[in-house]
C-alpha cells in the first residue's frame, strides 16, 4: 500500500523530531511524523537543567507537550517503526513492515541507545533509573550527585573520562571494570590517581536493591552506592541514513553540513545520531536549523502554498 506523498517525513519523536515536527507544521507543510517509542528522553525522571521548568520535568511529559504542540499545527504521528528507507526519482520512500509512505524529503531523528549493564532485568533497570540509582547522563544530573557515593561502570579512556567529569561533584568516586581488569593506558591510571578516584575490577553481574542505594558484585565484593553510571557507550541508530546512501563518521554518527543536510539531497539529520553533546537543548536547536533547511529546500523546487 503507497500513501499520498508528504513533503517531509520525520523518523524519530524524541526532542528533535517533535521540535522539527512543530517548525515544519507551522511552515504550512504536510508532515508524517514515526514514533517507535524508544526516545531516551522518555527514560528521564526528572530533568533540572532544561530551561522554562525550574522544579524539573519528566522526560515522558516534555515530549508528551511537544507532541501536543505539533499536532496542534496538523503534525500526523504514525505509532510504529521505520524498517527501510530508500530514493528515487527525486522522493524517498519509508517503508514500515508491508506499508509505504513516501515524501519530498526526509528528517531522521532517530537517536542512539544507551548500553546497559549486562544481566540487568528490565524492571530493575526502569525501577533503578526512576528512583535515580541508575544515571546515564553527568552533563544532565551531575549536580543530583553532588557529595555522593558514586560509581561509574566501565573502564578504558571512555570510563576515565566520565569519572573525571564526576569528580567535579564529587570526591567518593569509583571506577569498576565491568568484564573483570581494567584497561587502562598508563595516562588514564595517572589521571585517576591525580583526581583520587577509585579502581575496583569486575565482573559487575549482580545487582541488588534497598531502600536508599544500589549494590553491585565486584571482583572485590559487594558495593553499595548512591548512584551507578554505566559508561559502557551507545548504539546510533543510523542504519538508515546508511542504507539511503548517506556518508557517516567512522563511530557510525551521519555526516550533516552547517544545514544539517546529509551526503544525500533531501536527506537531513538533527539529535543524537548527529555528533553533537546528547543533550535535549542541542537537539531542539539543532532540529530548528534543520526544519528550516528542509522549508528552504522543498521552497526551492515549487512554491509552496497552492
Amino acid at each position: 500500500m503507497t500513501n499520498e506523498i508528504d513533503d517531509c517525513i520525520i523518523v524519530g519523536a524524541g526532542p528533535a523530531g517533535l521540535t522539527a515536527a512543530i517548525y515544519l507544521a507551522r511552515y504550512h507543510l504536510s508532515i508524517r511524523l514515526f514514533d517507535c517509542g524508544t526516545s531516551r528522553a522518555g527514560w528521564i525522571p526528572t530533568t533540572h537543567n532544561h530551561a522554562g521548568f525550574p522544579d524539573g520535568i519528566s522526560g515522558q511529559a516534555l515530549l508528551d507537550r511537544m507532541y501536543e504542540q505539533a499536532a496542534k499545527y496538523g503534525a500526523m504521528r504514525e505509532p510504529r517503526r521505520v524498517t527501510e528507507l530508500s530514493q528515487s526519482e527525486g522522493h524517498f520512500t519509508v517503508r514500515c513492515d508491508d506499508e509505504t509512505f513516501e515524501a519530498r524529503s526526509v528528517l531522521l531523528a532517530t537517536g542512539v541507545v544507551n548500553r546497559r549493564p549486562e544481566g540487568m532485568a528490565d524492571d530493575f533497570h526502569d525501577e533503578a533509573l526512576a528512583r535515580g540509582l541508575i544515571r546515564y547522563c553527568p552533563v544532565c544530573d551531575g549536580y543530583e550527585v553532588t557529595d555522593s557515593r558514586v560509581a561509574v561502570l566501565g573502564t578504558g579512556s571512555h570510563g576515565t573520562a566520565e569519572a573525571q567529569f564526576l569528580r567535579g561533584y564529587t570526591t567518593d568516586l569509583t571506577l569498576i571494570s565491568p568484564h573483570g581488569d581494567h584497561d587502562l593506558s598508563e595516562e588514564c591510571s595517572a589521571k585517576l590517581d591525580e583526581a583520587g578516584i577509585a579502581r575496583v575490577t569486575g565482573p559487575c553481574s549482580k545487582f541488588a536493591l534497598d531502600q536508599g542505594g544500589i549494590g553491585v558484585e565486584t571482583g572485590d565484593g559487594w558495593m553499595r552506592f548512591d548512584s551507578i553510571y554505566p559508561a559502557l557507550g551507545t548504539d546510533i541508530r543510523s542504519g538508515l541514513a546508511v542504507a539511503c546512501g548517506a556518508d557517516v563518521t567512522d563511530v557510525g554518527c551521519i555526516k550533516v553540513d552547517d544545514h544539517l543536510q546529509t551526503s544525500v539531497s533531501g536527506l537531513f539529520a538533527a539529535g543524537d545520531v548527529v555528533v553533537g553533546l546528547d543533550q535535549i537543548s542541542h537537539a531542539m536547536g539543532q532540529a530548528g536549523v534543520a526544519a528550516t533547511a528542509i522549508r528552504n529546500y522543498l521552497a526551492g523546487q515549487r512554491p509552496l502554498r497552492r
